[in-house]
C-alpha cells in the first residue's frame, strides 16, 4: 500500500500520476537557465505551467546541473521568494514546491508563504538539519538520491548495483525520518545525479520496484543527458526522448513526473490514464 503525502491536512492524491511543471529561477540552468530571470518573465512561465494542466509548480534558485557551483543561502532566497509570491499570487490555489536542500530555506519559505512541499536534491546529506526541520513542519518532502555534491557527481560515479544501493539509501534514510516521527515522502532515485547513462536506465528498468518501499515514486528525466547523450542531440532537441521516458516511467508505476514540458507530460498522463482502466490486477 502506498502512502500518499498530505500538505495543509489534505491528502495529495496520486492515485493517478500528476505532473510537476519547473520554474528556474536561475542563470546557469543546463535547460533553461536564465530565461525566466525578470518578473514578467516568471508571470509568463507560472500562467504557461498552470494554464497547460500541472498540478504543482517545482521552483528553483539554485542550478544543480552536473558541474554547477552553488550560491550562497541570501542569494537563493533573494531569488526564490519573489517566485513563490507571484505564485501564490496569481494562483493561491496552486501546489508549489521549492527546489533546495537547505534546511533554513525551506522553513522560511514555509513560515512565510504558507506550506510548500521541499524537493531536496540531496536527501538530507547536504544539510544536517533537514531532516528534523521537515520533520517539525510536517510538509511533504521530497527524498532524492543523490552520490556526491553536483559539482563533481558526473565527474566518475560507481556503483557495485545501483538499484540495490539506491534502495538501501532510501531504506537508511525513510528509517531516520520515521524515527522523528515523519513519513510524509516521496522517493525520487535522482535520474542523472551522480550516476553514468547506464546507471540510468538500469534504475529506468527497475523503477516499478521502488514502489515496494511504500511511498510515491517521482521520476525526473526531462530534458536530460540521458537522454540527448545517447542520442546524440542537444537538450533542445530532446523533447521526443523525454516523452518517451516519462510514457516509460508512468507504465513503470512513477506516480509524479517532473518536467520542463508540462503539456506534452500531460498528454502523456491522460493518453496512459485511458490504457490503464482496463488493467488486469
Amino acid at each position: 500500500m502506498i502512502k500518499f503525502p498530505v500538505i495543509e491536512r489534505q491528502v495529495l492524491d496520486l492515485s493517478r500520476p500528476r505532473v510537476m511543471g519547473i520554474l528556474n529561477v536561475t542563470p546557469d540552468s543546463f535547460y533553461d537557465g536564465g530565461k525566466y530571470l525578470s518578473e514578467t518573465k516568471v508571470i509568463e512561465r507560472i500562467r504557461q505551467i498552470v494554464e497547460e494542466g500541472a498540478d504543482i509548480i517545482d521552483v528553483g534558485a539554485c542550478s544543480t546541473r552536473p558541474g554547477a557551483a552553488g550560491v550562497d543561502e541570501k542569494e537563493e532566497m533573494a531569488r526564490l521568494e519573489p517566485a513563490v509570491e507571484l505564485i501564490r499570487k496569481y494562483y493561491p490555489n496552486m501546489l508549489v514546491s521549492i527546489d533546495t536542500y537547505r534546511a533554513k530555506i525551506a522553513e522560511e519559505i514555509n513560515t512565510c508563504l504558507g506550506p510548500v512541499i521541499v524537493n531536496d536534491i540531496s536527501g538530507g546529506t547536504m544539510d544536517s538539519r533537514m531532516f528534523e526541520t521537515v520533520a517539525r513542519m510536517k510538509v511533504p518532502y521530497i527524498l532524492m538520491h543523490i552520490q556526491g555534491i553536483p559539482r563533481t557527481m558526473q565527474r566518475n560515479p560507481v556503483y557495485g548495483n545501483v538499484v540495490e544501493e539506491v534502495k538501501l539509501f532510501f531504506k537508511e534514510r525513510i528509517t531516520r525520518l520515521n524515527e522523528l516521527g515523519f513519513d510524509n515522502l516521496i522517493l525520487d532515485p535522482g535520474f542523472g545525479f551522480g550516476k553514468t547513462a547506464e546507471h540510468n536506465f538500469q534504475l529506468m528498468e527497475a523503477l516499478d520496484t521502488f514502489q515496494e518501499l511504500g511511498y510515491p515514486v517521482l521520476s525526473g528525466i526531462s530534458r536530460k543527458g540521458m537522454i540527448w547523450k545517447t542520442l546524440d542531440i542537444t537538450p533542445a532537441e530532446a523533447l521526443n526522448g523525454t516523452t518517451v521516458l516519462n510514457t516509460v516511467s508512468l507504465m513503470k508505476g512513477a506516480q509524479l513526473l517532473r518536467v520542463h514540458d508540462v503539456k506534452e507530460a500531460v498528454e502523456a498522463v491522460k493518453l496512459f490514464n485511458c490504457i490503464h482502466q482496463f488493467a488486469r490486477f
